[in-house]
């Protein structure tokens, strides 16, 4: 392996949007079309990074990608190095604020340097972390939204059988808890005890709300119960976390590492499960990642499976990767699944290239 020396020579991002194959249903949102940013960082040496954003909602992408624009300008003719991209973009936006939008864009282009810098070293990205390539055990979040019992059970099965998974999330938050308890006890009966079990509640409950309806569930050996309330409310969460023996899982709405750390010292989780594009991409990882196991913390991934594999390789508490197909549209080589481990392509940087006939199809104008 040998460094190469990169030059950001300009940067092109495109909007996307695709179809769900299962819509995003809780009881917040109905989500059916999937917005995506499909980003190009250039170098002056010819090497191309890839990487792409989520950002759930279609108008998003008309604040994002003038965000991206503008830091590659700040950035072009230096020199690619993401730990310094990382906090020279993100302190340029210091009087926006750090959070939000601005750290969403800065995720991007961090992704997308991390694989330039890789490819140019001819390794896949967690070979050039300092580890090996390797499966990375996941559980499918492709479905069980707030359907009715039966179509849960029915839907498992199938959930189960896309990867021979041996983990499922399956989402909480009907009208009553004895309508959620059917749900998890349909699942169950369709795809057997030895089959894990997560429970996403995607912030649905207020605090008396999830105090009920967590104890409620909290004897029938769920994995874990995330993000029951409000991720800003990590008083509550703390709460929860010492009231109840099943683990609380919080963290896709971490915005960088100084929030984990606070989630963390608040003692307001058992569990981590920071999102690519709010963490701070690859660097925003590296930099929580010790924070977590410090803790005796475990770290599990929120989207973005093809970046969560590699990091994952390299986290010292790595738990679960959550996988969904919701971005596969897009690649023209998909990470494959079997026995329910993500496999890690032998290919320089992450592997992505864009599916160019797709893409072309579902482009939109902003």
């Amino acid at each position: 392996m040998k460094l190469e020396k990169l030059t950001l020579k300009g940067l092109r991002a495109r909007a996307v949007v695709t179809k769900l194959n299962r819509p995003i249903v809780n009881r917040l949102v109905t989500i059916e079309d999937w917005p995506l940013i499909l980003i190009d960082l250039y170098t002056e040496e010819g090497v191309t990074g890839h990487s792409y954003l989520q950002p759930y909602a279609k108008k998003a992408m008309r604040y994002l990608i003038p965000a991206l624009n503008d830091m590659a300008d700040l950035l072009q003719g230096r020199s690619i190095a993401p730990f310094e991209f990382f906090d020279t973009a993100r302190t340029s936006l210091r009087y926006v604020g750090y959070s939000g939008q601005s750290l969403v864009a800065v995720s991007g282009l961090d992704m997308a340097a991390w694989d330039a810098l890789a490819k140019a070293a001819e390794v896949p990205l967690c070979v050039l972390l300092g580890g090996k390539l390797g499966p990375v055990k996941g559980y499918n979040s492709n479905g069980l939204w707030l359907k009715t019992p039966s179509e849960v059970g029915d839907e498992a099965v199938e959930l189960v059988n896309e990867g021979a998974f041996d983990a499922l999330k399956l989402r909480l938050g009907r009208k009553s808890a004895a309508e959620d308890i059917d749900a998890i006890e349909s699942a169950r009966g369709s795809v057997g005890g030895a089959v894990e079990l997560m429970i996403d509640f995607s912030q649905a409950l207020d605090m008396s709300e999830a105090l009920r309806r967590c104890h409620a569930i909290d004897d029938l050996g769920l994995s874990w119960i995330e993000d029951p309330i409000n991720y800003e409310n990590l008083d509550g969460c703390a709460v929860l976390t010492e009231n109840l023996k099943t683990p609380i899982q919080i963290g896709e709405h971490f915005y960088g590492p100084k929030d984990l750390h606070n989630a963390i010292q608040k003692r307001a989780c058992n569990f981590v499960m920071p999102d690519f594009m709010r963490i701070g991409g690859v660097t925003g990882w590296l930099r929580s990642s010790p924070i977590a196991a410090a803790a005796g913390i475990p770290m599990s991934t929120h989207l973005y499976p093809e970046v969560a594999a590699h990091v994952m390789r390299v986290t010292e508490t790595a738990h679960w990767l959550e996988w969904q197909d919701w971005a596969e549209s897009i690649l023209q080589n998909p990470y494959v699944v079997r026995n329910g481990y993500l496999q890690i392509p032998d290919a320089p940087g992450l592997g992505l290239q864009w599916n160019e006939d797709f893409v072309n199809a579902h482009l939109i104008d902003l």
